[in-house]
């Protein structure tokens, strides 16, 4: 049987269609090649929110379609966001692209590789509408301690700069007993930190409970045995409500960690991009939540060079940084998409200046990185252990998410294994991470 590779570009919910795709092949008899280079069967789940993305995903497209005229490669697959988008213009400017699935149509992969297989070309964008199927088999990778669960899929809001709804569809929220079934095998295949995830977390349920359903939802997600660790991302500020906050304080296994994207802190710009929120409610938001939840880390994003940004709007945006809201910030600099209500806006702000906001945000963000990790110097931090780097160790502490927040670097006397929750006394500390030993 062929080997296959599966190469996983963009957010963690293309990470589960990535797991889901591997899972459909290898129940056909199909290997999993852990490298492209030794695959006859390669598929690129792209991923097409930003232009940095999209140029990603050519890039890796261009890349792996090498492999057919110097390597094993006998299928190249497209799949994901850029192909729901642009289908048909990848191939015909990559004529080495054999099948293109969309967003919705990635559980046809079996049907598509076997009719590539005999010489067919395939094109198969579903409706970005559709529901995905339930129960489909997903491939975890070997050793993983934990696992992003998916409780929606699509998105209303609606932000002027925002492509996601043409691309994954409305909001449909799954059904509370297909996710529970699912977060219970996570656990009995070893995942102790469950990441909730949907492109808004706190909109779960209103469309087919009529009601926000997350915190009944964590509630039953607690009592699941094995995971330790149950952490939310993408959380809409309108949507926390006090309700969730009371459940997050109640709960242990629920990390005190709430990741808010707020986008801006100028009502002008939050207007224009049709935000749902005021800078006076965020900031409301933010102090309730502090004074409820003292130990609770606060992750977020701002995009700055939205048209018409001013130097007035921007200095809002950095006053609300400086104010130490947040522990964990990402910046990004706007990216004009073609078919959002923002492409067409009035007085586009030049990259130039758009990147130096940027930088001036991340500045002054290292800043308060820096302060607030000092004071945890001399102090024993418990770290979930996320693997080995030469001679030291890796791990998070519950204010980090993988792949995106800081890290501990520690050493220890004992072998420590992925998953594993160790004391770490921290020695030193930097912007973004800290330096410690285990406490045995």
């Amino acid at each position: 049987m062929h080997y296959v590779s599966v190469i996983t570009l963009g957010c963690p919910k293309n990470q589960v269609d990535s797991e889901m795709i591997k899972g459909l092949l290898l129940t056909k008899g199909f290997r999993y090649a852990d490298r492209p280079e030794d695959a006859e069967i390669i598929v690129v789940n792209t991923c097409g929110f930003i232009q940095d993305a999209k140029q990603e995903s050519i890039n890796t497209l261009l890349e792996m379609a090498h492999y057919k005229k110097e390597g094993k490669c006998i299928l190249l697959v497209a799949s994901g966001c850029l192909t729901q988008r642009y289908a048909r213009e990848l191939m015909k400017e990559i004529p080495e692209i054999d099948a293109a699935l969309g967003t919705t149509s990635f559980p046809r992969i079996v049907e598509a590789v076997e009719r590539s297989l005999k010489g067919k070309r395939v094109l198969n964008i579903g409706h970005r509408d559709a529901v995905i199927p339930e129960n489909l088999p997903r491939s975890i990778p070997r050793g993983a301690h934990y696992g992003y669960l998916r409780i929606a899929e699509g998105c209303d809001n609606h932000c002027s700069y925002c492509i996601i709804p043409k691309l994954r569809g409305k909001y449909r929220s799954r059904r509370e007993e297909d996710i529970i079934r699912e977060a219970e095998h996570l656990a009995d295949g070893g995942t102790k930190e469950l990441i909730l995830i949907a492109q808004d977390t706190t909109g779960y349920g209103r469309d087919l409970y009529n009601e926000s359903r997350l915190p009944k939802l964590l509630d039953r997600l607690c009592d699941i045995e094995g995971l330790a660790w149950i952490r939310l991302l993408y959380c809409y500020p309108d949507g926390i409500t006090k309700e969730l906050i009371d459940t997050i304080e109640k709960q242990r296994k629920i990390c005190k960690y709430l990741d808010i994207p707020i986008q801006h802190a100028s009502d002008r710009i939050l207007r224009l991009m049709n935000r749902r929120t005021t800078a006076a409610q965020i900031e409301k938001l933010l102090s309730t939540i502090r004074k409820r939840i003292p130990e609770l880390a606060i992750r977020s994003t701002v995009i700055v060079g939205f048209p018409g940004e001013t130097d007035k709007d921007f200095e809002r945006v950095l006053c609300f940084v400086k104010r130490g809201y947040f522990d964990r910030l990402g910046v990004f600099t706007y990216s004009r998409e073609e078919d959002t209500p923002a492409y067409n806006m009035k007085d586009m702000i030049p990259q130039r200046l758009a990147e130096e906001r940027k930088e001036i945000l991340m500045l002054e963000q290292q800043r308060i990185s820096l302060k607030n990790n000092a004071l945890l110097v001399g102090q024993e931090v418990e770290v979930i252990v996320d693997g080995r780097d030469d001679s030291r160790y890796c791990g998070r502490t519950y204010r980090d998410a993988p792949e995106i927040d800081n890290l501990v670097l520690f050493a220890s006397d004992r072998t420590k294994e992925a998953g594993d929750f160790v004391s770490v006394k921290v020695k030193r500390a930097f912007e973004y991470d800290l330096v410690g030993r285990v406490v045995e």
